[in-house]
């Protein structure tokens, strides 16, 4: 077992000591090469992929489909059945479990303790109300988009006809498509390797919801969508305080009927039920 293990252990580090990354991607500050003269084939190189091309249900417009997203992407794959994978839509896709759903999973939660990381790191003064506000903005749903859509993702998208038949990408398409990007990279390296590449697109937005320009009124929007969706307004609950009476803590829950959701803590009640309505946002978005 022990030998089974250090053979595991110099493959992996044989794989990733082969690339080397740097920051001067012209789109993201990213990019990867070879630490010697044999860089990796550009073309499409996963068994699959070829298994799929010899098979005659993929042409040769795949093949430079995958090259131009490696390159846009900054990042040249040693699996390329993983991007191939990642670009490839439900309604695109022989069956769902060749689509990139099993890797927009994995990708929403790198990116997101990715970006807790640096948040948790970079502010030791927040509480945990605030960390979740911005967090809450960097990783959602339209910031995923705007990235994706930024980067020119949505060209390299295999969808179904009926799915761009308005002629636009759904940004919903862009979000995951960016998520399973993400998670793709981490599974052809490594963790550094996806926040490398990740830190100049998110550094940007971190820096926006700081600054007070993607201002949300989430208290707002929990209400509204509470009242369109089940036709009754949400409440909150003091679930816990802590601290002397003159620099108290509250800890506050957001509930749509007997549904709680996860508290958030705040200097002040105010600011705890924005925290909490952020997260009961952020929950109900995982569900969908």
């Amino acid at each position: 077992m022990l030998v089974f293990y250090l053979l595991l252990v110099l493959s992996r580090g044989q794989l990733f000591d082969s690339l080397k990354f740097g920051a001067n991607h012209a789109k993201c500050g990213f990019t990867n090469a070879s630490t010697n003269n044999n860089r990796p084939d550009p073309v499409p190189n996963g068994p699959a992929f070829k298994s799929l091309m010899e098979s005659n249900r993929l042409t040769s417009e795949h093949y430079e489909l995958l090259e131009r997203c490696q390159d846009r992407i900054g990042y040249q794959f040693t699996d390329s059945d993983l991007l191939f994978e990642a670009i490839t839509h439900a309604s695109g896709a022989r069956t769902r479990l060749t689509s990139n759903e099993r890797l927009e999973f994995l990708g929403d939660s790198i990116l997101g303790f990715i970006v807790c990381e640096k948040l948790f790191r970079d502010h030791p003064e927040w509480l945990e109300g605030e960390l979740t506000k911005i967090k809450s903005i960097v990783v959602s749903r339209q910031s995923c988009a705007d990235i994706a859509e930024e980067m020119g993702y949505g060209e390299f998208l295999i969808v179904g006809r009926g799915v761009t038949a308005s002629g636009d990408v759904p940004p919903s398409l862009l979000a995951n498509a960016f998520e399973s990007i993400i998670a793709a990279i981490y599974i052809d390296s490594d963790l550094e390797t996806v926040r490398n590449f990740l830190l100049p697109m998110i550094e940007p937005l971190i820096r926006s919801a700081i600054e007070g320009e993607s201002q949300v009124n989430y208290k707002s929007a929990f209400q509204q969508f509470s009242q369109k969706e089940y036709g009754v307004s949400p409440n909150y609950k003091l679930v816990d305080s802590k601290g002397p009476d003159h620099n108290k803590s509250f800890l506050v829950a957001a509930y749509i009927g007997k549904r709680g959701f996860d508290p958030a803590w705040g200097k002040n009640k105010k600011e705890a039920e924005q925290g909490a309505a952020a997260n009961a946002l952020q929950e109900i978005e995982s569900d969908e």
